[in-house]
């Protein structure tokens, strides 16, 4: 297979994250419409989140917060959002680039997009020439190494 010099699965991922920044910005201006309610879940320990030192000991490798009914200060920009919940009846601040999305969903609609895991620059990770792309091989693939779904389908003769 050619390489992927345009970067499709990059584009696609960023389309998909756009959705998540347009469903926040209708919240920021109009509030959450009728039942929506979302579920964010991220990656604690992607550069750009900021979170309570509490909470990055409770959640060391991923949170997932709920807006729905009280959230205060939600804004949003281009690189992500900010919001302040409450946690145990404390309010805490949290800034989350988009980049760091694990998952989206609206339980009212049932709606969900999943995000391939992004390297510190924001780019789902790619396999470097010379590294195995798990075409050829039926070895389970490598914790944190990214396969194409052409590996798992079968071949035709």
């Amino acid at each position: 297979m050619a390489e992927d010099i345009i970067g499709y699965r990059h584009l696609a991922q960023e389309a998909l994250r756009d959705v998540v920044r347009q469903a926040l910005k209708i919240a920021v201006s109009d509030g959450l419409p009728g039942a929506h309610h979302f579920y964010l879940t991220f990656d604690t320990r992607l550069p750009g989140v900021d979170i309570d030192a509490d909470l990055r000991r409770q959640f060391p490798e991923q949170m997932t917060i709920v807006l729905e009914h009280q959230f205060w200060d939600l804004d949003v920009d281009q690189e992500g959002f900010e919001v302040t919940l409450k946690f145990s009846g404390i309010p805490k601040y949290l800034r989350v680039p988009f980049s760091a999305l694990i998952g989206f969903h609206d339980p009212s609609v049932d709606f969900v997009l999943r995000f391939e895991p992004a390297d510190e620059g924001g780019a789902p990770p790619r396999l470097e020439p010379g590294e195995d792309d798990g075409e050829g091989d039926d070895a389970p693939p490598k914790s944190g190494t990214v396969v194409s779904l052409d590996a798992f389908r079968k071949k035709s003769d």
